[in-house]
This record gives C-alpha cells, sequence and structure tokens, in this order.
C-alpha cells in the first residue's frame, strides 16, 4: 500500500503541473536585460553555424550528460576579467559577478559523420548578476545563422540519422523562461546545475594534450588554486569499466538529481528522494522504490522537462543497476 501511495504521489506531481504550474516556477524579476540576438554576445565567430566561440569563452565538459531527446550540447562558460572561480566544496563553485554560461542544443545530420552539418536548435543562456542568475533562451533560425530570444518556449520537428544509421525523429521542446526555473531551482533560487566541480573533474583534450579539466582552469587562471584529487568525481554511466552501482548513480544524479534532492523543486523534494551521488545510499530511498523509479523513467514521465522520448541507452544503464538491487 506503501508503494501505491508513493507512485502516485509522483504521478500527482507530474500530472498537477498542467493545473498548478505556478507553484512550481520561483517568481523574480531579472536583474539583467537580455539582449535580443544572440550574436550580440559576441560568442562565436563570424560564421555561428560553426559553433567555434570567440577567445573570451572557454569551453568545459562535464562527466556524464543530461539527456534532452538525443540533442547534443556545447557548454561555454565566460568570467569577468582578471576573476576566478572559488571552490566552496564539490558542488557548484563561487562564480564572479557577470559571469556567462552559455549551453547551445544541436543535432549532427548524421551522427555517423558530423562533417556532414548540424541542427542547432537553441542556447541557453545564464548571466550572473547582482548575485542572481537570469536565464533567457535563443532560438536559431532556419538558415542557422543567429538565434532570437524566446520566452515563450517553441516547438521544433527535428530529423537525424542514428550511429547506426536509422532515422530518428523528435518534436524537440524548447522550454519556455518560467519551466527553465523548475530544473535550475536550488533553496528557491535560480542556481546553474551542470558545472559543479565533481562533475568538472574529468580529464579533457586540450592542445592536444589530455589534462585534468579543473587544473586546466587554473592554469588558465579561471580557477582558483587547490589539488583537485580532494575534489569528487561523478562517472560516465556510459563507461562499462565502472562498477555498475556508481554508473546508476551517476545517471540518477544527472537526470534527476537537480529535481530530487533537499533543496530542489518543493514537490520533488517532498517526495523525499535524494539522488545526488555523494548522499550515502540508505538516505536516497532508491532501495525501497527501485521498481517504481524504473517505471517512471521507462514511462517517460521523468525528467519532466526537455524529454519526451526514452533516453533508451541511459535507461538500460539506469535499469540495470535498479533491477540489481
Amino acid at each position: 500500500m506503501r508503494n501505491f501511495f508513493l507512485i502516485l504521489s509522483l504521478l500527482l506531481v507530474i500530472f498537477s503541473c498542467k493545473k498548478d504550474e505556478d507553484s512550481f516556477y520561483i517568481d523574480s524579476t531579472d536583474t539583467v536585460v537580455f539582449k535580443n540576438n544572440l550574436s550580440d554576445y559576441g560568442i562565436y565567430t563570424d560564421q555561428m553555424n560553426l559553433l567555434i566561440p570567440t577567445e573570451e569563452y572557454q569551453l568545459y565538459e562535464i562527466a556524464s550528460p543530461l539527456f534532452t531527446n538525443y540533442a547534443k550540447k556545447q557548454r561555454l562558460i565566460k568570467l569577468p576579467p582578471n576573476t576566478k572561480m572559488t571552490k566552496i566544496d564539490d558542488d557548484n563553485p563561487e562564480f564572479p559577478e557577470e559571469t556567462i554560461i552559455v549551453k547551445t542544443f544541436y543535432y549532427y545530420l548524421d551522427n555517423r559523420n558530423p562533417d556532414l552539418g548540424t541542427n542547432i536548435i537553441e542556447t541557453r543562456v545564464l548571466i550572473k548578476k547582482e548575485g542572481q542568475w537570469n536565464a533567457a533562451t535563443y532560438v536559431w533560425n532556419d538558415a542557422q545563422t543567429d538565434a532570437v530570444l524566446e520566452n515563450n518556449g517553441a516547438n521544433k520537428y527535428v530529423e537525424w540519422v542514428d550511429a547506426n544509421g536509422n532515422i530518428k525523429s523528435v518534436t524537440y521542446e524548447v522550454p519556455t523562461k518560467q519551466e527553465c526555473t523548475i530544473c535550475h531551482q536550488i533553496a528557491n533560487e535560480i542556481e546553474p546545475i551542470g558545472p559543479k566541480l565533481r562533475n568538472m573533474n574529468v580529464d579533457v583534450i586540450r592542445d592536444n594534450e589530455i589534462v585534468n579539466q579543473l587544473t586546466y582552469f587554473q592554469s588558465m587562471g579561471l580557477l582558483e588554486n587547490f589539488d583537485h584529487n580532494i575534489i569528487g568525481k561523478i562517472p560516465d554511466y556510459f563507461d562499462t569499466t565502472m562498477p555498475l552501482e556508481d554508473r546508476g548513480r551517476a545517471y540518477l544524479e544527472m537526470n534527476c538529481a537537480h529535481c530530487h534532492n533537499p533543496s530542489g523543486l518543493p514537490k520533488a523534494a517532498n517526495i523525499g528522494f535524494d539522488f545526488r551521488y555523494a548522499t550515502p545510499f540508505s538516505q536516497t530511498r532508491i532501495l525501497e522504490y527501485n521498481t517504481k523509479i524504473d517505471r517512471v523513467i521507462k514511462d517517460v514521465y521523468m525528467p519532466w522537462i526537455g524529454t519526451t522520448i526514452l533516453d533508451e541507452e541511459g535507461y538500460s544503464v539506469v535499469s540495470e543497476y535498479l533491477n540489481s538491487l
């Protein structure tokens, strides 16, 4: 009976969104005025569709991705001159005022040959000013020459060829400005999700060399100096050399924990799950409700924002993990 009420509460959270959406959003006033065109920020070189960032914007990568209907993502960050990110713990660092974080969503026309081109859908921009993060979304035009500020969301039909030569398609949902605040809220304030130190504590290729990304940031003067070994790590959940438990927990961290943690979206937090990777297993409620969690992910009830089709490869990992408990 308790399991029945748990899954019922999960479904009520999902479907009550349509009736009571205002209770999910953060009521805040922007502290910046967003520009109308993405090109106004000087993020990319002249031929924007190549997604080559200018020198002011630094590429960053994360260990495991958040699934968004199979879209690829490019992540960039710009810090004001002579400033650095500072470590608090292994979560988000302290970002300087006027930091800009950029995430662009796109599809290769053919995953077997990226050189055939891309279909860029949207770019999300976070800007910190007066101690507050501000969020905006820019939708790319069909000519792929620029993107325009769009607060009301949009739907775009997308087709691509996957790595096995299969034609895939999806109606991609660009979130509204308010929907962005559903996932990007911690303690009722907008916060970045991806650039946590534990997510960025990975090896990357820079200047044709393999380096730790945090160490590389330090060498570029973007991050204060400390030993990156004191920072936790989120594993790549597709890395089959890692233990299944670590991979399953990583999937839940990256795809679920931004809402399902004690400081996340209140209606999700009140259910009592804590899917953060560092949370002791006994405090997550994963074991108690593993079959219910599996069902909610399989039926694409969750994640609620940005996902309308099943992440087949990711679900295979997390389902194997949940069924092993």
